[in-house]
Parts: C-alpha cells; sequence; structure tokens
C-alpha cells in the first residue's frame, strides 16, 4: 500500500530534512521519498493545513486494564487510544490481574495487540505477584518479549532482593526498574506533605520518602552494575541525586509523569480525586526542578503515567479513591503549553533505546514510525477529547495547545 503526505513540515532534528516543508511517500511502511511536490499514485493522501510529523512518540509507561480490569480500559481499546493520541509504541505495566509475571502472561498480551500499528512492549513484574518476595521469572519473561521489570507503584522493600535482581539481570542486559516511595517513611499519606496538606486535613507523603529510596536504590547499583531505572520522580533533591548518580558514571535513567511537570497541590482545593496520583503532586520548587531536569538530560524521558480508573474507585470519597489519571490523550497539548514544539517532540521521542527498541529517524529508506500532530491549536481539554474507556484525567479544565492526529508505522496507520 502506498500512503502520500503531503505538505508536512518535518519535526526531527536527527534528520537531514527537519524543520522542511516536503512530500513523504510510504510504500509498505517504508519510507520511500522525501521531496517536493511527489505526484506519485497513493491509495492514501494526507493533506491538512499545519500538518507536522516527527519520529514516533513512545510512552515508558502506561496501564491498561486487560486480563481482569477490561471494564477500566481494554488491550484494543488502549492501544487505539495511544494511537489517537500520536503515540506509536508504548510500555505496558504489570497492574493487571493476574499480576504478569510469567512467560505465559507476556505471550498472552503481545498475542491480543499484534498486527496493531501501535507497539506494545510488555514490563514484566520483578517480583511474583509484585509481592516484593520472591524474583519472578525474568530470565523467561525476556525470552518472551518483555523489555524491562519492575513492580508498578510498589516499592521494593527489601535491599537485598533488589540487589539480587540488579546482579542477575545482568546475566542476560535487562533493565531492572525500582518505585522511588519507601513506604516506612510516606505511611498512610496520599498526598504531598506541604502546607496544602495540612490545611485540608490530608496525610502528607514527604520528599523524604521518595528520596531515602533513590539514595538506598543508587548505592545499591554503584555496588552491583547493573542497569536501573527509576520511573516518575517529582521531587528537586531526586533530580540531584540522580544527576549526581550519572556524574559518577551509574548506569541510571529517570522518568518523569507529565502532571507532576504541570500541576502543584494547589489542585488538591477541591478534593477532586483525578487529582490523586502517585508520586504526589509537588510545589512550584519540585516543578521548577524538574523541567530543568528533562531540558539538560537529567531526566531521560517522560510519560504519561496513563492509568484508566472505572468511575466506582474514583468517584468517592478522597481517602478510598485509587490512585491514577489517564494521560495519553493529553500527553502532546500539555507538554507542548511549557516546551516549544521542537522540544516537546523530542521529549516524547525519547526513550525507546533505554528500553532496546529500535529508534528510527525520517530518511529515506528507514521504516514508518511517525506522530502526526498540529501544534498551534488552542483548546480546553475536556471529556470529548477522551478515547479512554475510563474518564478520570486530571487534565479536564485544562487549556492545551496542539493536537495529534494520528500515527504512521510499518504495521499500518492510524487515526488519521
Amino acid at each position: 500500500m502506498k500512503l502520500l503526505l503531503k505538505s508536512v513540515t518535518i519535526i526531527d532534528k536527527h534528520s537531514a530534512y527537519n524543520n522542511k516543508k516536503l512530500d513523504i511517500l510510504i510504500e509498505n511502511g517504508i519510507i520511500k521519498k522525501i521531496a517536493k511536490d511527489i505526484t506519485a499514485k497513493a491509495e492514501k493522501v494526507i493533506s491538512r493545513e499545519d500538518l507536522h510529523v516527527s519520529r514516533g512518540w513512545f510512552d515508558s509507561s502506561v496501564s491498561f486494564g486487560e486480563p481482569g480490569f477490561e471494564e477500566r480500559e481494554t488491550i484494543t481499546n488502549g492501544l487505539d487510544t495511544a494511537g489517537k493520541s500520536g503515540f506509536t509504541s508504548i510500555a505496558l505495566n504489570s497492574n493487571t490481574f493476574p499480576i504478569i509475571d510469567n512467560n505465559g502472561g507476556i505471550t498472552s498480551v503481545k498475542s491480543k495487540a499484534a498486527h496493531h500499528p501501535v507497539q506494545l512492549y510488555p514490563t514484566g513484574a520483578l517480583t511474583i505477584k509484585s509481592e516484593g518476595v520472591d524474583l519472578a521469572e525474568l530470565y523467561d519473561m525476556k525470552q518472551a518479549g518483555a523489555i524491562a521489570f519492575g513492580d508498578y507503584k510498589r516499592a521494593i522493600k527489601n535491599p537485598n532482593l533488589l540487589k539480587i535482581a540488579l546482579q542477575y539481570a545482568q546475566n542476560f542486559n535487562a533493565l531492572v526498574q525500582s518505585f522511588p516511595q519507601e513506604d516506612r517513611i510516606a505511611g498512610k499519606g496520599m498526598v504531598n506533605e506541604e502546607q496544602n496538606s495540612t490545611s485540608l486535613g490530608l496525610k502528607g507523603i514527604p520528599n523524604l520518602a521518595e528520596e531515602l529510596q533513590i539514595t538506598r536504590d543508587l548505592y545499591l547499583l554503584e555496588y552491583t552494575g547493573g542497569k536501573l531505572h527509576i520511573p516518575t520522580i517529582s521531587t528537586k533533591k531526586s533530580v540531584a541525586l540522580i544527576r549526581e548518580a550519572k556524574k559518577k558514571g551509574l548506569d541510571v535513567s529517570c522518568s518523569v509523569a507529565i502532571h507532576n511537570l504541570i500541576f502543584t497541590d494547589a489542585l488538591l482545593q477541591d478534593f477532586d480525586t483525578n487529582a490523586k496520583v502517585l508520586p504526589p503532586l509537588r510545589i512550584k520548587e519540585d516543578i521548577k526542578a524538574l523541567v530543568k531536569g528533562l531540558k539538560d538530560g537529567v531526566i531521560d524521558m517522560i510519560t504519561s503515567d496513563h492509568t484508566p480508573i472505572d468511575t466506582e474507585h474514583k468517584k468517592v470519597e478522597f481517602d478510598n479513591a485509587l490512585y491514577g489519571s489517564i494521560g495519553l490523550e493529553s500527553a502532546f497539548g500539555a507538554l507542548n503549553t511549557i516546551f516549544s514544539t521542537e522540544e516537546t517532540v523530542e521529549i516524547l521521542s525519547k526513550g525507546k533505546q533505554r528500553f532496546g527498541l529500535v529508534d528510527s529517524k525520517i530518511e529515506e529508506g528507514n521504516p514508518a514510525d511517525l506522530s502526526l500532530f498540529i501544534p498551534d491549536e488552542n483548546y480546553e481539554f475536556t471529556e470529548n477529547h477522551i478515547f479512554s474507556t475510563s474518564k478520570n484525567s486530571i487534565f479536564k479544565g485544562y487549556k492545551l495547545k496542539g493536537k495529534a492526529l494520528g500515527i504512521i508505522t510499518k504495521a499500518g496507520d492510524f487515526g488519521l
């Protein structure tokens, strides 16, 4: 099949065509020609005012629900949502029922995603049932297609277990993830421990809970070697700790959730449970450090941390609501309000290499892995912009800039 993009602005700083408005001809998933005024016949021609294209976007932390929580999101609808939101590939978390902690679980979710234009890459649980007691079948899951291992939103309490995991994973070059929260410090906290938590009467999680865990994990990494990824950091000192670790030469990476770059804990004034996320929303000082860390490369990638939660677990008292917000649909428009479009697409494209995935730049002869978008449209994000089955978005009512249109990959196009 031939697909022709007309007068599209290419945003890819790794490509010779960066910032040029050209036509792109794609044949059977391969970029065949990039030039002005391509006249080849094509089964599908895409032409739209102010159309832009970049390397495909990747999200390193996405949850759906299936298996076990299909009422929140199925794999099919989740991938549809990702494609319409401009993401060509996602890493799927293992917070399902049952937990994805073995070869069969990895194989099952991959088979359900087969042939979809969005590539699904599973993250296997680090420990059996994510209970933090015994290591899961890491090697078998790696052989089945897992790209990393971690217990989603669950800290590894036993330092020796993480030590063994980092040592063992080196035998097959696996990436280990460790959620940054010391639960004995966090206690029963559910929001940031600061002035707002006190005034609202909500139990707080101090920055210390995150920073203490990161310090421990970095010491372990320095001892063991191996590769460590710390997902969704949220504090100023966390950025400083990882900056120092990288200077030492430790093989560590980290991510930040988009909502932690945008909102402070002041959003909690109305007790909106969509703002109950983990790690919690922090303060302006933390946001400033996170944005700087992302710009200078200390923070390696962003994530929407897309977590669909059904209504009966969100529209309840704040104390009883589950953590999480969906975020795929709002990711581009939210980032584009605080970064330039060039910075936004570069940030959204990061992370693939860390997870061992191919990152294909926009050049003739390369497989198509493209995200299409319009960068300058301003609008208020509402439920009408949500494709997910669950509607628990922290961005409802927030002004966004720019809209994703869809994707083109070797497996096909979607959303266009």
